[in-house]
């Protein structure tokens, strides 16, 4: 007898970028809609101690970024499109705050595991630095370090659906209508 999933198609190796737009508990929320993210985890980026704390992140001396690890399929949305959906959901040049939410660890930024995704985030980057006349306040740099928040800040919106989010809901919507064609077939 063989296993139940033996004529299952293998599911294609996933893709990761980290990314920083302010409250992660929204951030998160909009990437999840996304047709081809497959997980998110929501943890604080590139900061100077080992294991913070969510209390310890908010102090503003950590240097941590309320950061989204998005997992994706890339046969079904490239990170060009989602760095565009990305983009659509942040204030790209506000420094240090995203809404009402004011902080270093609310700072926006495109943190990358892969060299190879550095054209793509330079060539979203520019394009998006068109719109404005002063200077992204974009972080764009490798990950150096990444650590899971606790339990009770993960699919924070799934658990508590009237809990604060600094997004509209219409930027839900447009995440879950959103469909990458350079990848439809």
């Amino acid at each position: 007898m063989g296993k139940a999933n033996d004529n299952q198609t293998p599911r294609s190796p996933l893709s990761e970028i980290y990314l920083a737009g302010g409250c992660f508990w929204g951030t998160e929320h909009y990437f999840k809609q996304i047709e081809g993210v497959v997980e998110t985890e929501v943890g604080y980026a590139n900061g100077i101690i080992d294991h913070p704390t969510y209390e310890q992140v908010c102090t503003d001396k950590t240097r941590f970024a309320e950061t989204v690890r998005v997992a994706y399929d890339p046969t079904v949305v490239s990170l060009e499109f989602l760095l565009n959906l990305y983009f659509d959901a942040i204030d790209p040049v506000s420094v240090n705050q995203q809404g009402h939410d004011k902080g270093t660890q609310y700072r926006t930024g495109i943190y990358y595991v892969d060299k190879k995704d550095l054209p793509t985030i330079e060539k979203a980057y520019a394009e998006e630095q068109k719109k404005y006349k002063e200077p992204l306040a974009v972080e764009k740099q490798p990950l150096e370090n990444f650590y899971r928040a606790e339990e009770y800040h993960q699919d924070y919106l799934d658990k508590n659906p009237d809990g604060y989010c600094h997004l509209p809901l219409s930027l839900f919507e447009h995440a879950r209508k959103a469909k990458d064609s350079k990848k439809q077939g």
